[in-house]
Protein backbone atom coordinates (compact mmCIF):
# COMPACT_ATOMS: atom_id res chain seq x y z
CA UNK A 1 0.00 0.00 0.00
CA UNK A 2 1.08 3.26 -0.81
CA UNK A 3 1.12 6.50 2.02
CA UNK A 4 1.21 10.04 0.79
CA UNK A 5 1.89 12.95 2.45
CA UNK A 6 -0.56 14.95 2.07
CA UNK A 7 -3.07 12.57 3.21
CA UNK A 8 -0.91 12.43 7.10
CA UNK A 9 -0.56 16.28 6.69
CA UNK A 10 -4.51 16.63 6.51
CA UNK A 11 -4.71 14.33 9.36
CA UNK A 12 -2.35 16.21 11.31
CA UNK A 13 -3.97 19.71 10.94
CA UNK A 14 -7.27 17.88 11.39
CA UNK A 15 -6.22 16.92 14.87
CA UNK A 16 -4.39 19.92 15.71
CA UNK A 17 -7.14 21.85 14.78
CA UNK A 18 -9.31 19.39 16.81
CA UNK A 19 -7.22 19.72 19.94
CA UNK A 20 -7.41 23.94 19.53
CA UNK A 21 -11.48 23.43 19.89
CA UNK A 22 -11.24 21.48 23.00
CA UNK A 23 -8.74 23.78 24.86
CA UNK A 24 -10.99 26.63 23.29
CA UNK A 25 -13.90 25.02 24.97
CA UNK A 26 -12.49 23.80 27.72
CA UNK A 27 -11.35 27.55 28.36
CA UNK A 28 -15.13 28.90 28.16
CA UNK A 29 -16.75 26.48 30.82
CA UNK A 30 -14.13 27.50 33.36
CA UNK A 31 -14.77 31.27 32.28
CA UNK A 32 -18.34 30.69 32.37
CA UNK A 33 -18.25 29.74 36.52
CA UNK A 34 -17.83 33.29 37.38
CA UNK A 35 -19.48 35.17 35.15
CA UNK A 36 -22.94 36.50 35.26
CA UNK A 37 -26.92 35.64 33.69
CA UNK A 38 -25.68 37.24 30.49
CA UNK A 39 -22.40 36.48 29.95
CA UNK A 40 -23.41 32.84 30.15
CA UNK A 41 -25.51 32.93 27.56
CA UNK A 42 -22.82 34.57 24.94
CA UNK A 43 -20.25 31.79 26.15
CA UNK A 44 -22.67 28.77 25.60
CA UNK A 45 -23.65 29.91 22.76
CA UNK A 46 -20.06 30.32 21.42
CA UNK A 47 -19.47 26.59 23.40
CA UNK A 48 -22.73 25.27 21.26
CA UNK A 49 -20.68 26.71 17.90
CA UNK A 50 -16.77 24.98 18.72
CA UNK A 51 -18.85 21.97 19.74
CA UNK A 52 -20.74 21.52 16.21
CA UNK A 53 -17.35 22.01 14.19
CA UNK A 54 -15.46 19.64 16.26
CA UNK A 55 -18.07 17.31 14.95
CA UNK A 56 -17.51 18.26 11.62
CA UNK A 57 -14.24 17.79 11.74
CA UNK A 58 -14.06 14.30 13.07
CA UNK A 59 -16.41 13.17 10.20
CA UNK A 60 -13.36 14.11 8.66
CA UNK A 61 -11.20 11.74 10.05
CA UNK A 62 -12.64 8.42 8.61
CA UNK A 63 -12.08 9.24 4.80
CA UNK A 64 -8.45 10.43 6.07
CA UNK A 65 -7.36 7.23 7.86
CA UNK A 66 -8.86 5.22 4.93
CA UNK A 67 -7.34 6.96 2.36
CA UNK A 68 -3.89 6.57 4.24
CA UNK A 69 -4.42 2.95 4.93
CA UNK A 70 -5.47 1.61 1.36
CA UNK A 71 -3.09 4.08 -0.24
CA UNK A 72 -5.53 5.83 -1.88
CA UNK A 73 -7.31 2.79 -3.97
CA UNK A 74 -10.33 1.29 -2.58
CA UNK A 75 -11.01 -2.49 -2.05
CA UNK A 76 -13.57 -3.72 -4.29
CA UNK A 77 -14.70 -7.49 -4.07
CA UNK A 78 -14.01 -9.04 -8.12
CA UNK A 79 -17.31 -11.19 -8.99
CA UNK A 80 -16.93 -14.10 -10.86
CA UNK A 81 -13.39 -15.31 -9.06
CA UNK A 82 -13.25 -19.71 -8.23
CA UNK A 83 -13.10 -21.00 -5.02
CA UNK A 84 -9.67 -20.68 -3.30
CA UNK A 85 -9.43 -17.68 -6.00
CA UNK A 86 -8.27 -14.02 -4.19
CA UNK A 87 -11.64 -12.55 -3.73
CA UNK A 88 -10.26 -9.14 -3.13
CA UNK A 89 -8.58 -7.00 -6.37
CA UNK A 90 -7.59 -3.28 -6.10
CA UNK A 91 -9.22 -1.15 -8.63
CA UNK A 92 -7.94 1.82 -9.49
CA UNK A 93 -10.06 4.96 -8.34
CA UNK A 94 -9.86 8.56 -8.84
CA UNK A 95 -8.86 10.11 -5.83
CA UNK A 96 -9.63 13.76 -5.01
CA UNK A 97 -6.73 16.37 -4.47
CA UNK A 98 -7.50 18.27 -1.39
CA UNK A 99 -5.35 21.43 -0.54
CA UNK A 100 -3.36 20.76 2.59
CA UNK A 101 -4.20 24.02 4.93
CA UNK A 102 -8.08 24.33 3.46
CA UNK A 103 -10.72 25.52 5.80
CA UNK A 104 -13.18 22.80 7.56
CA UNK A 105 -16.42 23.23 5.47
CA UNK A 106 -18.85 25.95 6.68
CA UNK A 107 -20.85 24.54 9.63
CA UNK A 108 -24.96 25.23 9.48
CA UNK A 109 -26.59 26.34 12.53
CA UNK A 110 -29.85 28.09 13.49
CA UNK A 111 -30.05 30.80 16.37
CA UNK A 112 -32.59 33.03 17.39
CA UNK A 113 -30.11 36.21 16.47
CA UNK A 114 -29.72 35.10 13.14
CA UNK A 115 -31.13 33.90 9.21
CA UNK A 116 -32.03 30.18 9.91
CA UNK A 117 -29.92 28.10 7.90
CA UNK A 118 -26.89 30.67 7.45
CA UNK A 119 -23.69 29.34 6.73
CA UNK A 120 -20.67 30.63 8.59
CA UNK A 121 -16.83 29.84 8.23
CA UNK A 122 -13.68 29.69 11.29
CA UNK A 123 -13.60 33.34 10.89
CA UNK A 124 -16.95 34.24 11.42
CA UNK A 125 -17.56 32.08 14.42
CA UNK A 126 -14.46 34.20 16.72
CA UNK A 127 -16.64 36.39 19.20
CA UNK A 128 -17.06 40.01 17.99
CA UNK A 129 -18.59 43.26 19.44
CA UNK A 130 -19.93 42.68 23.04
CA UNK A 131 -19.05 39.40 23.17
CA UNK A 132 -15.68 39.94 22.56
CA UNK A 133 -15.62 42.93 25.31
CA UNK A 134 -17.16 40.53 27.78
CA UNK A 135 -14.64 37.68 27.33
CA UNK A 136 -11.86 40.46 27.49
CA UNK A 137 -13.04 41.79 30.24
CA UNK A 138 -13.48 38.17 32.04
CA UNK A 139 -9.95 37.45 31.00
CA UNK A 140 -8.75 40.37 33.04
CA UNK A 141 -10.17 39.18 36.05
CA UNK A 142 -7.91 38.68 38.67
CA UNK A 143 -8.91 35.95 41.79
CA UNK A 144 -9.31 37.32 45.14
CA UNK A 145 -6.49 37.12 47.12
CA UNK A 146 -7.61 36.62 51.09
CA UNK A 147 -5.69 39.28 53.39
CA UNK A 148 -5.15 37.84 56.46
CA UNK A 149 -4.95 40.34 58.99
CA UNK A 150 -3.34 40.24 62.95
CA UNK A 151 -5.93 41.51 64.78
CA UNK A 152 -3.96 43.19 67.79
CA UNK A 153 -4.90 43.47 71.12
CA UNK A 154 -7.62 46.06 73.01
CA UNK A 155 -6.47 48.21 74.88
CA UNK A 156 -9.09 48.19 77.28
CA UNK A 157 -8.47 44.15 77.65
CA UNK A 158 -4.51 45.09 77.64
CA UNK A 159 -5.02 47.26 81.25
CA UNK A 160 -7.73 44.82 82.46
CA UNK A 161 -4.99 41.83 82.46
CA UNK A 162 -2.10 44.35 83.90
CA UNK A 163 -4.42 45.40 86.84
CA UNK A 164 -6.48 42.51 87.83
CA UNK A 165 -3.67 39.37 86.24
CA UNK A 166 -3.03 37.98 89.54
CA UNK A 167 -6.28 38.15 91.31
CA UNK A 168 -7.45 36.32 88.19
CA UNK A 169 -4.75 33.72 88.89
CA UNK A 170 -5.59 33.07 92.22
CA UNK A 171 -9.74 32.76 91.56
CA UNK A 172 -8.42 30.22 88.57
CA UNK A 173 -6.00 28.19 90.98
CA UNK A 174 -8.90 28.02 93.15
CA UNK A 175 -11.68 26.77 90.81
CA UNK A 176 -13.78 29.99 91.34
CA UNK A 177 -14.76 29.99 87.83
CA UNK A 178 -14.73 26.75 86.36
CA UNK A 179 -18.02 26.83 84.74
CA UNK A 180 -16.94 29.80 83.14
CA UNK A 181 -13.70 28.66 81.77
CA UNK A 182 -16.05 25.67 80.16
CA UNK A 183 -18.45 28.11 78.80
CA UNK A 184 -15.52 30.65 77.11
CA UNK A 185 -14.44 27.67 75.58
CA UNK A 186 -17.73 26.37 73.99
CA UNK A 187 -18.73 29.69 72.88
CA UNK A 188 -15.64 30.26 71.38
CA UNK A 189 -15.26 33.45 72.43
CA UNK A 190 -11.21 35.44 71.96
CA UNK A 191 -10.61 35.04 75.98
CA UNK A 192 -8.47 33.12 78.01
CA UNK A 193 -10.04 32.66 81.47
CA UNK A 194 -7.46 34.98 82.76
CA UNK A 195 -7.85 37.43 80.47
CA UNK A 196 -12.17 37.69 80.90
CA UNK A 197 -11.93 37.41 84.78
CA UNK A 198 -9.59 40.41 84.75
CA UNK A 199 -11.86 42.38 82.31
CA UNK A 200 -15.26 41.01 84.29
CA UNK A 201 -13.56 43.06 87.64
CA UNK A 202 -12.19 46.21 85.98
CA UNK A 203 -15.98 46.46 84.06
CA UNK A 204 -17.27 46.18 87.60
CA UNK A 205 -14.70 48.63 89.31
CA UNK A 206 -15.72 51.23 86.22
CA UNK A 207 -19.54 50.19 86.48
CA UNK A 208 -18.72 51.58 90.46
CA UNK A 209 -17.64 54.97 89.58
CA UNK A 210 -20.11 55.79 87.14
CA UNK A 211 -23.07 54.52 89.16
CA UNK A 212 -21.52 56.72 91.74
CA UNK A 213 -21.65 59.92 89.82
CA UNK A 214 -25.41 58.48 88.43
CA UNK A 215 -25.88 58.31 92.53
CA UNK A 216 -24.41 61.70 92.93
CA UNK A 217 -26.26 63.34 90.11
CA UNK A 218 -29.93 61.94 91.41
CA UNK A 219 -28.78 62.83 95.34
CA UNK A 220 -28.72 66.63 94.05
CA UNK A 221 -31.33 67.20 90.85
CA UNK A 222 -34.20 65.37 89.76
CA UNK A 223 -35.36 64.95 85.82
CA UNK A 224 -39.03 66.04 84.97
CA UNK A 225 -41.55 65.95 82.11
CA UNK A 226 -42.09 69.90 81.97
CA UNK A 227 -39.30 72.60 81.11
CA UNK A 228 -36.63 72.82 82.37
CA UNK A 229 -36.28 68.73 82.54
CA UNK A 230 -32.99 68.69 85.38
CA UNK A 231 -34.43 70.54 88.55
CA UNK A 232 -33.31 70.32 91.81
CA UNK A 233 -33.80 67.73 94.43
CA UNK A 234 -36.34 68.93 96.72
CA UNK A 235 -37.18 65.83 98.55
CA UNK A 236 -36.38 64.39 101.95
CA UNK A 237 -32.83 63.68 102.48
CA UNK A 238 -33.13 60.28 103.40
CA UNK A 239 -35.09 59.05 100.43
CA UNK A 240 -32.30 60.96 98.43
CA UNK A 241 -29.70 58.93 100.17
CA UNK A 242 -31.41 55.79 99.83
CA UNK A 243 -32.03 56.13 96.50
CA UNK A 244 -28.47 57.19 96.02
CA UNK A 245 -27.01 54.09 97.76
CA UNK A 246 -28.98 51.98 95.78
CA UNK A 247 -28.04 53.15 92.48
CA UNK A 248 -24.03 53.24 93.81
CA UNK A 249 -24.79 49.11 94.80
CA UNK A 250 -26.86 47.81 91.48
CA UNK A 251 -24.62 49.22 88.71
CA UNK A 252 -21.39 47.26 89.61
CA UNK A 253 -23.73 44.11 90.69
CA UNK A 254 -25.48 44.07 87.72
CA UNK A 255 -22.40 44.21 85.41
CA UNK A 256 -20.59 41.64 86.97
CA UNK A 257 -24.22 39.17 86.73
CA UNK A 258 -24.51 40.24 83.04
CA UNK A 259 -20.46 39.90 82.44
CA UNK A 260 -20.45 36.41 83.70
CA UNK A 261 -23.94 35.07 82.30
CA UNK A 262 -22.44 36.18 78.92
CA UNK A 263 -20.40 33.07 78.01
CA UNK A 264 -23.29 31.05 78.81
CA UNK A 265 -25.93 32.37 76.58
CA UNK A 266 -23.20 32.79 73.56
CA UNK A 267 -22.94 28.72 74.32
CA UNK A 268 -26.39 29.06 74.33
CA UNK A 269 -26.66 30.43 71.43
CA UNK A 270 -23.68 29.04 69.46
CA UNK A 271 -25.52 25.63 70.26
CA UNK A 272 -28.54 26.70 68.41
CA UNK A 273 -27.03 27.96 65.39
CA UNK A 274 -24.64 24.45 65.26
CA UNK A 275 -27.82 22.51 65.39
CA UNK A 276 -29.25 24.38 62.45
CA UNK A 277 -26.65 23.07 60.59
CA UNK A 278 -26.22 19.89 61.79
CA UNK A 279 -28.56 17.48 59.80
CA UNK A 280 -27.94 19.24 56.79
CA UNK A 281 -24.22 18.54 57.33
CA UNK A 282 -24.82 15.11 57.79
CA UNK A 283 -25.82 14.24 54.75
CA UNK A 284 -23.58 16.45 53.22
CA UNK A 285 -20.51 14.11 55.14
CA UNK A 286 -22.84 10.52 54.17
CA UNK A 287 -21.90 11.61 50.71
CA UNK A 288 -18.40 11.97 50.93
CA UNK A 289 -17.47 9.08 52.95
CA UNK A 290 -19.27 6.86 50.57
CA UNK A 291 -16.23 7.37 48.48
CA UNK A 292 -13.65 5.94 51.33
CA UNK A 293 -11.61 8.50 51.98
CA UNK A 294 -9.67 9.08 54.83
CA UNK A 295 -12.25 9.95 57.99
CA UNK A 296 -10.02 13.18 58.26
CA UNK A 297 -10.41 14.47 54.78
CA UNK A 298 -14.40 14.77 55.16
CA UNK A 299 -13.90 17.25 57.87
CA UNK A 300 -11.65 19.43 55.65
CA UNK A 301 -14.01 18.94 52.99
CA UNK A 302 -16.90 20.42 54.96
CA UNK A 303 -14.44 23.27 55.82
CA UNK A 304 -13.61 24.24 52.27
CA UNK A 305 -17.53 24.22 51.50
CA UNK A 306 -18.13 27.44 53.45
CA UNK A 307 -21.46 26.70 53.59
CA UNK A 308 -21.99 25.58 57.88
CA UNK A 309 -19.28 28.91 59.48
CA UNK A 310 -20.97 27.74 63.22
CA UNK A 311 -19.95 23.76 62.19
CA UNK A 312 -16.68 24.90 60.48
CA UNK A 313 -15.29 26.15 63.81
CA UNK A 314 -16.19 23.50 65.45
CA UNK A 315 -14.25 21.37 62.51
CA UNK A 316 -11.39 23.23 62.84
CA UNK A 317 -10.96 22.95 66.29
CA UNK A 318 -11.05 19.27 65.89
CA UNK A 319 -8.42 19.86 62.80
CA UNK A 320 -5.87 21.55 64.50
CA UNK A 321 -5.87 18.55 67.37
CA UNK A 322 -4.94 16.14 64.24
CA UNK A 323 -1.92 18.63 62.62
CA UNK A 324 -0.82 20.88 65.29
CA UNK A 325 -1.41 18.63 68.59
CA UNK A 326 -0.98 15.69 66.87
CA UNK A 327 -3.45 13.67 68.44
CA UNK A 328 -5.23 10.80 66.28
CA UNK A 329 -8.49 10.99 64.66
CA UNK A 330 -10.17 9.14 67.49
CA UNK A 331 -8.63 11.26 70.12
CA UNK A 332 -9.36 14.05 68.63
CA UNK A 333 -13.10 13.44 68.05
CA UNK A 334 -13.33 12.75 71.54
CA UNK A 335 -12.01 15.72 72.69
CA UNK A 336 -14.02 18.21 70.10
CA UNK A 337 -16.99 16.09 71.47
CA UNK A 338 -15.97 17.71 75.00
CA UNK A 339 -15.26 21.35 74.23
CA UNK A 340 -18.42 21.38 71.69
CA UNK A 341 -21.70 23.45 73.30
CA UNK A 342 -23.69 21.39 71.39
CA UNK A 343 -25.10 17.58 72.54
CA UNK A 344 -25.91 16.30 69.25
CA UNK A 345 -22.39 17.56 68.00
CA UNK A 346 -20.65 15.82 70.67
CA UNK A 347 -23.04 12.54 70.34
CA UNK A 348 -22.18 12.63 66.68
CA UNK A 349 -18.55 12.89 66.88
CA UNK A 350 -18.29 10.10 70.11
CA UNK A 351 -20.33 7.78 67.45
CA UNK A 352 -17.87 8.14 64.90
CA UNK A 353 -15.25 7.27 67.15
CA UNK A 354 -16.56 4.81 68.18
CA UNK A 355 -17.77 2.95 64.56
CA UNK A 356 -13.99 3.94 63.52
CA UNK A 357 -12.52 2.20 66.43
CA UNK A 358 -15.00 -0.97 65.87
CA UNK A 359 -14.30 -0.88 62.12
CA UNK A 360 -17.74 -0.03 61.52
CA UNK A 361 -18.90 1.34 57.88
CA UNK A 362 -19.09 5.30 57.68
CA UNK A 363 -21.76 6.11 55.48
CA UNK A 364 -24.40 3.91 57.17
CA UNK A 365 -23.80 5.27 60.19
CA UNK A 366 -23.63 9.35 59.00
CA UNK A 367 -27.02 7.79 56.63
CA UNK A 368 -28.99 6.68 59.84
CA UNK A 369 -27.85 9.56 62.09
CA UNK A 370 -29.10 12.08 59.44
CA UNK A 371 -32.41 10.63 58.95
CA UNK A 372 -32.49 10.95 63.11
CA UNK A 373 -31.52 14.46 62.72
CA UNK A 374 -33.60 15.51 60.46
CA UNK A 375 -36.98 14.17 62.10
CA UNK A 376 -35.22 15.89 65.42
CA UNK A 377 -35.16 19.44 63.39
CA UNK A 378 -38.59 18.81 62.02
CA UNK A 379 -40.09 18.15 65.50
CA UNK A 380 -38.15 21.24 66.49
CA UNK A 381 -38.78 23.33 63.97
CA UNK A 382 -43.05 22.59 64.81
CA UNK A 383 -42.41 23.60 68.26
CA UNK A 384 -40.58 26.64 67.31
CA UNK A 385 -43.38 27.44 65.26
CA UNK A 386 -46.23 26.90 68.05
CA UNK A 387 -43.69 29.13 70.70
CA UNK A 388 -43.46 32.02 68.27
CA UNK A 389 -47.84 32.40 67.65
CA UNK A 390 -47.88 32.00 71.77
CA UNK A 391 -45.10 34.79 71.81
CA UNK A 392 -47.34 37.18 69.37
CA UNK A 393 -49.99 36.83 71.52
CA UNK A 394 -48.40 38.03 74.57
CA UNK A 395 -46.75 40.84 72.38
CA UNK A 396 -49.94 41.58 71.58
CA UNK A 397 -51.56 41.52 74.68
CA UNK A 398 -48.58 43.04 76.64
CA UNK A 399 -47.76 45.95 74.42
CA UNK A 400 -50.33 47.16 72.40
CA UNK A 401 -53.78 46.23 73.77
CA UNK A 402 -52.76 46.84 77.40
CA UNK A 403 -51.14 50.25 77.40
CA UNK A 404 -54.03 51.05 75.38
CA UNK A 405 -56.57 50.36 78.13
CA UNK A 406 -54.45 51.59 80.76
CA UNK A 407 -54.20 55.10 79.28
CA UNK A 408 -57.30 55.63 78.56
CA UNK A 409 -58.68 54.42 82.36
CA UNK A 410 -55.75 56.91 83.60
CA UNK A 411 -57.81 59.80 81.50
CA UNK A 412 -60.74 58.96 82.87
CA UNK A 413 -60.12 59.17 86.09
CA UNK A 414 -58.25 62.31 85.70
CA UNK A 415 -61.59 64.18 84.11
CA UNK A 416 -63.62 62.53 86.39
CA UNK A 417 -61.20 63.40 89.42
CA UNK A 418 -60.58 60.14 91.82
CA UNK A 419 -57.60 61.14 92.86
CA UNK A 420 -55.02 60.61 90.08
CA UNK A 421 -52.26 63.63 90.38
CA UNK A 422 -50.56 63.52 87.18
CA UNK A 423 -50.88 65.72 84.43
CA UNK A 424 -51.95 64.50 80.52
CA UNK A 425 -48.01 65.57 79.77
CA UNK A 426 -47.29 63.15 82.94
CA UNK A 427 -49.37 60.38 82.05
CA UNK A 428 -48.23 60.35 78.41
CA UNK A 429 -44.06 60.23 79.17
CA UNK A 430 -45.06 57.08 81.71
CA UNK A 431 -47.07 55.29 79.09
CA UNK A 432 -44.39 55.82 76.16
CA UNK A 433 -41.63 54.46 78.74
CA UNK A 434 -43.58 51.79 79.89
CA UNK A 435 -44.03 50.36 76.23
CA UNK A 436 -40.54 51.45 75.56
CA UNK A 437 -39.15 49.29 78.34
CA UNK A 438 -41.85 46.36 77.12
CA UNK A 439 -40.08 46.24 73.98
CA UNK A 440 -36.85 46.08 75.55
CA UNK A 441 -37.49 43.16 77.62
CA UNK A 442 -39.15 40.89 74.49
CA UNK A 443 -36.34 42.26 72.05
CA UNK A 444 -33.95 40.29 74.95
CA UNK A 445 -36.21 37.43 75.61
CA UNK A 446 -36.00 36.88 71.53
CA UNK A 447 -32.45 37.22 71.61
CA UNK A 448 -31.79 35.42 74.75
CA UNK A 449 -34.13 32.52 72.62
CA UNK A 450 -31.15 32.80 69.60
Amino acid sequence: MRTDTEDFEKLRLIIARERKMIAEISSLGNYMKNADVGEQRIIDSQIDIMQQTLRKANEEIPTALEKIITGGVPMLIVPGKKEGAPMLAQVPAVREKTPVKSLPEPVKFDTTSQEPGKTYNIKELKPVGLEKITLKRMKRKEKQVEVVKEKKPNEYIKIANQLFSSVANKMISEKTFDELERDLIKANLRFTPRSYISFILLSTCVALFVGAFIALFFFFFTISSELPIIMKNTGEIGTRLLVSLLIILLAPVLTFIIMYMYPGMEKGSTEYRIEEELPFATIHMSAISGSMIDPSKIFSIIIATKEYPYLEKEFKKLINEINVYGYDLVSALRNSAYNTPSRKLAELLNGLATTINSGGYLPEFFDKRSQTLLFENRLEQEKKNKGAETFMDIYISLVIAAPMILMILLMMMKISGLGISMSTSMITVVMVVAVTMLNLVFLAVLQLKK
